[in-house]
């Protein structure tokens, strides 16, 4: 049977990017002769990360449409159409027996190439508002994978399969220990090593992504003098790279109880110490949650396409797996949020079991076999000169 042959494309953001790492890790630990290629936007952050996860990547010319008015967009159709040519030069060398795109537009000239040829796509979507790369695509995906129920309303409903969002393999091993009761003590211990605190107070883990966000910081930096004088509590705070010097100057970094960081490069020892976490409602930071079972104040970004990530956090707090804070909000009522569920174990450990229900810890290994399987299923098929039949009698891919 000839070697699998998988491109998977998706980027721009952490949130496509660590999920598409996430399938090749499982792809190659079900088959390890099996050829991966990662397809990006050249000058993003995929192609520097994809590399660093060891796995090579072509960049394509495309960049996304401006939201607001800006010359650039007029560049966008030459663009498009030099990224549709690099596309399908990828595929004719490559030749793929499937290309699987977790969103971003620049999944969208490599997945357009590959319907164009005849050649079979999946779509992973993260988020509980479709992205509109993979809205424009779903038609003539064989699968679709989804995080969230409910994504009828976007997608044909027999091809969705409700997988959850993969995530990291670090988060994996932090969610089983923290499930083990016998090796989760062992684990705080470990983790408030490596952060320097201490695994016998409570922790708050303030996180809005790598570049900070300003309205959490600023809601932080707001905080009373009487949480730095608290002995019970500790604060890990990850204000981002952008937002270092600001927040550093501010009295609250220098409270006894308070670890003030640009980035944290272990979130993994970082959501093993955290009893509540305040953060952004990136679709990826929810499955890391979910499968951790932490409970959470959400303050989801206004400034993403289609406010996805509101969706997102809805998708949780209509169930009681979340807080949420709006934007304008959170500064007057964190300090509210956090003196509530500090105080009371119970609610938070409500909010950890509803969290949890949304946990999917073998997503990424589901779709990795899914995939594989078709593949097979379809090489087999094209031995007995049956290809042209496979998406009509193949009924795990219609």
């Amino acid at each position: 049977m000839s070697k699998l042959r998988i491109i998977i494309s998706g980027g721009g953001t952490g949130g496509h990017i660590f999920p598409a790492i996430a399938i090749a890790d499982a792809i190659r630990s079900q088959e390890p002769a099996a050829e991966i290629l990662f397809v990006g936007a050249q000058g993003r952050m995929e192609m520097d990360r994809v590399p660093q996860a060891g796995y090579p990547i072509e960049g394509l010319t495309i960049s996304g449409l401006q939201r607001k008015f800006s010359w650039q967009n007029l560049l966008l159709p030459f663009r498009l159409a030099g990224s549709l040519l690099q596309a399908s030069r990828i595929l004719t060398n490559f030749q793929p027996q499937l290309v699987i795109g977790t969103g971003g537009y620049a999944s969208g000239p490599i997945l357009a190439a590959a319907v164009a040829k005849g050649i079979p796509i999946a779509i992973q979507e993260q988020n509980a508002f479709a992205g509109l790369t993979n809205r424009l695509v779903a038609g003539r995906a064989s699968r679709v994978y989804v995080a969230w129920g409910g994504m009828e309303k976007y997608f044909p409903a027999a091809k969705i399969r409700v997988t959850g969002n993969p995530v990291r393999q670090d988060i994996v091993l932090v969610a089983e220990e923290l499930g083990d009761p016998l090796r989760a003590d062992a684990l705080r211990q470990r983790a408030a090593a490596a952060l320097g605190l201490f695994p016998d107070k409570k922790t708050i883990l303030v996180a809005g992504g790598s570049l900070g966000a300003r309205a959490i910081n600023e809601a932080v930096m707001g905080l009373g003098a009487e949480w730095g004088a608290r002995e019970d509590v500790q604060w890990l705070w990850q204000c981002g790279k952008l937002h270092y010097h600001t927040c550093s100057t501010a009295s609250c970094a220098h409270w006894p109880n308070m670890r003030l960081m640009p980035f944290i490069d272990r979130m993994d020892m970082a959501y093993a110490l955290a009893d509540l976490v305040v953060c952004r409602a990136g679709a990826l930071t929810l499955a890391e949650l979910a499968l951790l079972g932490k409970a959470a104040i959400l303050v989801p970004s206004p400034n993403v396409a289609e406010d996805h990530q509101t969706r997102n956090a809805q998708a949780m707090t209509t169930r009681a797996a979340a807080r949420m804070l709006r934007d304008d909000e959170v500064g007057s009522r964190l300090g509210e949020q956090l003196s509530e569920l500090l105080s009371d174990e119970a609610a938070r450990e409500a909010l950890a079991a509803a969290a949890r229900a949304f946990g999917f810890p073998a997503a990424a290994q589901e779709i990795a076999a899914d995939m594989i399987t078709f593949i097979q299923s379809r090489n087999h098929r094209s031995q007995d000169g049956q290809a042209d039949a496979v998406n009509t009698t193949d009924k795990r891919w219609n």
